[in-house]
């Protein structure tokens, strides 16, 4: 592990921003702090979520919006 590394750590969790890290000046990996990891990987879920919408449509898999808050209400 690189002398600087606590340096890295914690310049990650003050910024959020990932960092880059490379070879030869080439990008080779991505560090980021744990917030951002979470962040990143519930935007993820939801742009997955969005995805499937469309195809839902397709196969008939919709409801009225009364339906939708009928349902939510319980």
């Amino acid at each position: 592990m690189s002398p600087h590394a606590a340096q890295i750590v914690r310049s990650l969790g003050e910024s959020g921003a990932p960092m880059v890290i490379t070879q030869n000046g080439h990008a080779k990996a991505v560090l980021q702090g744990v917030h951002s990891c979470a962040q990143t990987q519930e935007t993820l879920a939801l742009l997955k979520l969005l995805a499937l919408g469309p195809q839902q449509v397709a196969d008939g898999k919709v409801m009225s919006l009364e339906e939708a808050f009928d349902r939510a209400r319980g």
